[in-house]
C-alpha cells in the first residue's frame, strides 16, 4: 500500500511499570495513546493491567477495567482503532471473551500457533522457566467463535513459518476469514529471528492480497526490520511492548518517540502515513 498503517504496541503483557516507561492506569494509557496517535498511530494494541497500588505489572482480565481504559483511550484518540491482545496461557479462555464482549474492539489478536516460549542467560541458564505458549486449533477455534460475535477483525500472530502456513489450512477449513490479515512475530529467542532476509520470504507464505504487518521484538537491531517492512509494504507497527530502544541505539522516554521513528521508516520507503479513516477502509473493518 502507498500508505502505511501503523499500530501502536502500548504497554504488553507483564512489564514492570518501576522499570521500564509502560502506562498502566487508565490516565497513563490515554496520554501514551494520545502521544503515539498524533505522532501517527492509527491503531492501538492494548494490554489491560492490574489497576490495584503496586499490582501494575500484572495483567487484568477484568471488563470493566478493560472498558474504562478503552473509553479513556478513544476519548484521547478520535476515530482511533482499536486492537485488544487475547494471549493466556492455558485453556480457560473466559478473561479474554469476557473483555471481547465488553468492549467489541475492532480488531483483536489471535495467537494461530503453539510455540516453546524460552530465553537463556549469557551463562545458559534459563532466564525464565520453559513455558508452553499453548494454542491449539480447539482455542483458536473458541476465540474466533467469539471475534465473530463481536464483528472484531483477527489479526493472526505468527511465531514461526509453521505457524504463517497454517492460517491457510484455517481459512480452507472455513474457521478463519477468506483474507486473513498476519502478523509476523520476529525477535522471540525462540521463534523467528529478526531477519529482513527471512521476512522477503514470509510475505511470499501468506494467500495473495491479505494485509500483513511486522512484531519486531528486540533492541535497536529490530529498525533494519521495520525499515525492510515499509519498503515491502507492509502495515507497521511497535512500542514499549516490543522494544525500548530507538533506532540511534538510545533508550526510548516513550510510546510517541517509538512511533515518530517507525514513521521515519515509512517515509524513507516513499509512503505515506494512513490516518485512522484510511485504515479502516483498507482493513474493511464493519465499524
Amino acid at each position: 500500500m502507498d500508505k502505511a498503517i501503523i499500530t501502536c504496541a502500548v504497554t504488553g503483557v507483564l512489564t514492570d511499570p518501576q522499570k521500564y516507561p509502560v502506562p498502566v492506569t487508565v490516565a497513563e494509557m490515554a496520554e501514551a495513546c494520545k502521544g503515539a496517535y498524533n505522532a501517527g498511530a492509527a491503531i492501538m494494541h492494548v494490554h489491560f493491567r492490574c489497576q490495584q497500588m503496586g499490582k501494575g505489572h500484572l495483567p487484568s482480565w477484568e471488563p470493566e477495567v478493560a472498558a474504562d481504559i478503552i473509553a479513556a483511550i478513544r476519548q484521547a484518540c478520535p476515530g482511533v482503532i482499536i486492537n485488544m491482545s487475547t494471549g493466556v496461557i492455558g485453556s480457560d479462555l473466559s478473561g479474554p471473551i469476557n473483555c471481547l464482549k465488553k468492549i467489541k474492539p475492532e480488531i483483536a489478536a489471535c495467537n494461530a500457533g503453539t510455540l516453546n516460549y524460552l530465553k537463556t542467560r549469557q551463562d545458559g541458564s534459563w532466564a525464565w522457566p520453559p513455558m508452553v505458549f499453548d494454542n491449539p486449533v480447539s482455542k483458536v477455534q473458541q476465540i474466533l467463535e467469539v471475534m465473530t460475535e463481536t464483528e472484531t477483525i483477527p489479526e493472526f500472530e505468527c511465531f514461526d513459518v509453521g505457524i504463517v502456513r497454517s492460517i491457510e489450512l484455517y481459512v480452507e477449513n472455513g474457521i478463519a476469514p477468506a483474507k486473513p490479515d498476519y502478523n509476523f512475530v520476529m525477535g522471540v529467542a525462540s521463534g523467528m529471528p529478526t531477519d529482513p532476509a527471512l521476512l522477503e520470504l514470509l510475505v511470499n507464505y501468506r494467500l495473495p492480497d491479505t494485509l500483513w504487518q511486522v512484531t519486531a521484538i528486540g533492541r535497536q537491531a529490530v529498525w533494519s526490520l521495520h525499515q525492510k517492512a515499509a519498503d515491502l509494504g507492509g502495515s507497521l507497527r511497535t512500542g514499549l511492548e516490543d522494544t525500548f530502544y530507538l533506532p540511534n541505539g538510545e533508550k526510548a522516554r516513550n510510546n510517541a518517540e517509538l512511533i515518530e521513528a517507525l514513521v521515519e521508516c515509512a517515509r524513507l520507503a516513499g509512503r505515506d502515513i494512513a490516518s485512522p479513516t484510511d485504515a479502516r477502509k483498507f482493513m474493511e473493518l464493519k465499524r
